[in-house]
C-alpha cells in the first residue's frame, strides 16, 4: 500500500490519498483532487526525485530534468516544478515528518478492507488538520484561509477530468465477469458475486479486490473480453479431465469470439 502526502507549506494543511500503484497517473490524479480540495493551485511544487516526476534526479552539481508528460500536467493547472536535490533530506523534511502520523495505520493491519482503509486515512487527515501544530503554532484549517488567497485559479473542469482517476465497484457475475462501459472483462475465478474496484488509466482496466490488484485488461471494443489464463483455470474447476485443457480453452475463446465481434 502507497499513502501519497500533499502539503501547503504555510499553514501545513495537508491531503493524503491511499493507492495500490504508485503510477504517474494515480499521482497526477492526486494532485488534481488536492488542488479542488484546497481550492487553487500553488505557484510552485516541491517534488522528490521520483521517476514519476522526473527523468533526471536533479542533485547539487544538475538541475535534472523533468519527465515530459508531468511537465505537461504542471502547464495545464499553472504550477513550476521544483525538485529537491537528491540526497538531502532536509529540503523536503516538511513532508516526511507529517508522514510518521501514518504508523497509526499498523495498529489495524488485517482489519480493514481497501474502502475502509481509505476512509480511515481521510478521517486521520481531517483529524490532523484541525490539531494545533507544534513547529508552526498554527491549527492548519484556520490558516487555510490566507494561504488560499495566494494560489492561483483552478484550470476548467474539462482540463482537471482528464487527469483525475474515478475508483468503481462493480459486482462479478456467475461467469466471473464484470461490466465496463457494456463490455463484460473476466476476473479469476473465486470472484463471482464479490464486489471489485475498477481504476482506468493508461489506457488500462485495473481490478482490485481488497488491496490485491486481481486483473489488468486493455481497455477493449470487444463485447466480451476473456484472459486466456481465467479461462483455463475456471475449464479446470469444471471439467473431470484437465488433457488438452489449453486447446479447448483457445477453440472455446475463438468460437465466443466469433459470435460476439459483429455486437
Amino acid at each position: 500500500m502507497n499513502v501519497f502526502v500533499f502539503l501547503l507549506g504555510y499553514s501545513r494543511f495537508r491531503t493524503y490519498s491511499l493507492s495500490i500503484s504508485k503510477s504517474q497517473s494515480i499521482l497526477m490524479s492526486f494532485l488534481a483532487e488536492s488542488f479542488e480540495a484546497i481550492g487553487g493551485v500553488p505557484k510552485t511544487i516541491l517534488v522528490d526525485n521520483m521517476k514519476t516526476v522526473m527523468d533526471e534526479s536533479r542533485t547539487a552539481y544538475k538541475p535534472g530534468k523533468v519527465n515530459e508528460r508531468f511537465y505537461q500536467f504542471s502547464k495545464d493547472f499553472g504550477f513550476d516544478v521544483q525538485p529537491c536535490i537528491a540526497y538531502r533530506p532536509r529540503t523536503k523534511g516538511k513532508v516526511e515528518a507529517p508522514m510518521k502520523i501514518l504508523d497509526e495505520i499498523h495498529a489495524y493491519q488485517g482489519k480493514f478492507n481497501y474502502e475502509e482503509l481509505h476512509q480511515f486515512i481521510q478521517e486521520l487527515c481531517d483529524r490532523v488538520n484541525h490539531e494545533y501544530h507544534k513547529g508552526t503554532g498554527k491549527i492548519p484549517v484556520l490558516h487555510l484561509k490566507q494561504e488560499r488567497d495566494l494560489l492561483s485559479p483552478l484550470p476548467n473542469r474539462n482540463i482537471r477530468d482528464l487527469y483525475k482517476i474515478d475508483h468503481t465497484l462493480v459486482k462479478v457475475n456467475t461467469s466471473n465477469m464484470f461490466s465496463f462501459k457494456s463490455n463484460m472483462y473476466s476476473v479469476p475465478p473465486g470472484y463471482i458475486g464479490k464486489t471489485v474496484g475498477l481504476q482506468v488509466y493508461d489506457n488500462q482496466i485495473h481490478v482490485y479486490y481488497n488491496t490485491d490488484l486481481i486483473a489488468v485488461h486493455p481497455i477493449s471494443g470487444q463485447k466480451m473480453n476473456f484472459k486466456h489464463e481465467h479461462y483455463v483455470e475456471t475449464l479446470s474447476n469444471h471439467l473431470p479431465y484437465k488433457d488438452d485443457i489449453d486447446e479447448l480453452a483457445l477453440k472455446n475463446l475463438s468460437a465466443i469470439n466469433e459470435v460476439y465481434k459483429n455486437e
